[in-house]
């Protein structure tokens, strides 16, 4: 969806932290695939007289977060009381933070390229630390479960919530938005994206100075798009009519595509903030922001500017390659080892498009495949050992079922054909396709691309395309 004029967008992402432990108690945070409600203790649950601790490594990780999106670091927070009344809540309200985040007004910039303006601003308006709800199970879908189950392990979980200013203007710049903020948090080592429920986002989306919409809990970057795409289209349809677009809360239904009603929108006064009285105020001094921001690491932008610089990459190369700590850090292994270009259009467009083919994290593709094995595939087709299309199968073949390039090249006879070998194969297509054959004679050159598609296929991708069109051309031409 392209520009959408008069659209505000704005985000509030949770994403957990990688804390061993829960926020305010000693439970694991370790929580998926075990039994429900089995990682829980008094604190989590809420129950009388139960007190909450902080846990500082989350403390240090929330105030790196708001170094990295250029906070200002307050010297002084403050947990409150959220208060509002939901299953997934065991107090009857979450500890969160109201008046006194850890950060303010931060920005981060993002590339949304394809003709639009380039590089745009997004404000962040601040950055807080709040615990997880417990989480709901429907069974069956929401809309038509007849009851509705809670699981506390989740319950207590750090989250830290990265509030945006209204500046996000469509669809398209919101998922882009959402990426570029994973991709600093797995910079960080503070989050693992591919983790189920990792990062959930509010989305509020209000058309031509209306009233605002929330859509909640949307739990994927293509859902954030999607959500919000119908919610535009909704709104427009609605004003259209002449029917008044209210403030309310809605849900995003991913079965159905949909954003459904859930309750008016509340206010910040419905949710009655108050300092929490089992939490001491927290002073956060120069020293240790000092000492945090001393371990931030290389970030994305930065990382992509060296890119350019060290390796001669074009910028859309290195932006591909730098969006991902994982696929950054696999590249670089692969580039100390082998032609830094070759390696980074083998890895930015092969690599990266099998994986988004497949849905496949490269965190977990290097199960399958390390940069060792990416190097032995590049120095094979260097050498002229292997033609493209067979290291494009390779690669296919590992990312599908694991294996090692040279069991796979011997197995599926991937090593490139003799030059007698390909003469015959070439003869072969020649007497199999006598329409394409008097086509090219008569001029269609187009004919000739389907006979080296015919080769290709006849040979397996043994064969080098360019051999094969020198010999076409040299028989029929």
């Amino acid at each position: 969806m392209g520009d959408e004029k008069g659209v505000k967008i704005g985000l509030e992402c949770h994403a957990q932290l990688l804390t061993k432990s829960k926020l305010f108690c000693g439970c694991s945070s370790d929580y998926r695939n075990a039994k429900p409600n089995t990682h829980v203790c008094p604190v989590c649950l809420g129950l009388p007289g139960a007190l909450p601790v902080i846990n500082m490594q989350a403390l240090r990780y929330a105030i790196k977060v708001a170094i990295a999106l250029q906070c200002e670091i307050q010297h002084k927070t403050l947990f409150y009381r959220k208060n509002y009344f939901y299953p997934d809540l065991p107090r009857g309200f979450q500890i969160s933070q109201y008046d006194y985040p850890i950060g303010l007004n931060g920005k981060v910039s993002i590339e949304v390229g394809d003709g639009e303006c380039g590089e745009r601003i997004i404000r962040i308006k601040r950055v807080h630390l709040e615990e997880d709800p417990g989480k709901l199970i429907y069974p069956g879908t929401i809309s038509t479960s007849k009851y509705v189950l809670v699981d506390y392990n989740r319950s207590g979980i750090p989250l830290v919530e990265i509030v945006t200013e209204p500046d996000l203007r469509t669809p398209r710049e919101a998922r882009i938005f959402l990426a570029k903020i994973r991709s600093i948090l797995e910079y960080l080592g503070v989050f693992n994206g591919d983790l189920e429920g990792a990062m959930r986002v509010d989305a509020n989306i209000s058309l031509g100075g209306g009233e605002r919409v929330e859509i909640k809990n949307i739990s994927s970057l293509k859902g954030v798009e999607r959500a919000l795409s119908y919610e535009i289209t909704r709104q427009r349809n609605m004003m259209r009519r002449g029917m008044k677009i209210t403030q309310e809360t809605r849900f995003y239904d991913e079965e159905r595509g949909v954003t459904v009603a859930m309750r008016t929108k509340e206010f910040e006064q419905d949710y009655r903030y108050f300092p929490e009285p089992d939490l001491v105020e927290i002073r956060i001094d120069d020293s240790l922001i000092a000492s945090l921001k001393a371990e931030i690491p290389e970030m994305p932008d930065e990382k992509m500017r060296r890119f350019i610089s060290q390796y001669s990459l074009g910028s859309e190369h290195a932006r591909a390659l730098t969006e991902d700590i994982h696929i950054a850090d696999f590249y670089e292994a692969v580039a100390s080892e082998i032609d830094p270009q070759m390696s980074a259009t083998w890895i930015a467009d092969v690599l990266k498009g099998e994986l988004n083919y497949r849905d496949m994290s490269m965190r977990e593709a290097m199960k399958r495949i390390s940069p060792n094995d990416m190097v032995r595939i590049l120095r094979y087709l260097k050498a002229g050992e292997i033609a493209e299309r067979a290291a494009v199968e390779v690669i296919r073949e590992m990312l599908d079922h694991g294996g090692s390039p040279d069991e796979i090249i011997k197995r599926r006879g991937l090593a490139r054909m003799s030059m007698e070998e390909l003469k015959i194969a070439v003869s072969e297509v020649i007497h199999e396709n006598n329409a394409a054959v008097a086509d090219l004679k008569s001029g269609r050159k187009e004919a000739l691309n389907f006979l080296v598609g015919q080769v290709m296929k006849k040979t397996g991708g043994r064969a080098d395309p360019k051999e094969a069109r020198k010999l076409l051309e040299e028989r029929l031409l």
